[in-house]
């Protein structure tokens, strides 16, 4: 684990689905030390995170880790560039360019990546 403050990081898509990658990714977050804000399309709980179907007024973001298609990302856009965020990860299918464009002109990361990778190899 890095000897670093945990990075404010917004799950979009959580899921209280234990087969669900958003349902590992919000673990293995925890795990590792990051503050996580879940948000899903219905309420729920993974561990002891909640996950809120609200859209939060949150500082100091880090990271909004995606975990749902382009489509439905859409209603999110506002949301997602009000928090500010230093990156946002796109999961494997949840690839959108136009979500990356408007993060580009916002001066946002945008990696195509994986989050449950990039914490398994130290990279997060």
């Amino acid at each position: 684990m890095a000897d670093h403050q945990g990075k404010l990081t917004v799950v979009l898509g959580a899921s209280p689905h234990p087969d669900r990658y958003s349902y590992l990714a919000v673990n293995r977050l925890t795990q590792h030390g990051h503050p996580v804000v879940a948000i899903g399309l219905r309420a729920g709980v993974i561990g002891d995170t909640l996950i809120t179907a609200a859209h939060p007024a949150l500082d100091n973001v880090d990271t909004v880790t995606l975990y749902m298609n382009a489509e439905k990302q859409k209603q999110y856009y506002d949301y997602i560039l009000s928090l500010h965020p230093k990156r946002i990860i796109f999961n494997p299918g949840t690839e959108n360019p136009e979500l990356v464009k408007l993060a580009q002109q916002a001066g946002i990361e945008h990696p195509y990546a994986c989050t449950l990778v990039l914490l398994s190899t130290g990279q997060y």
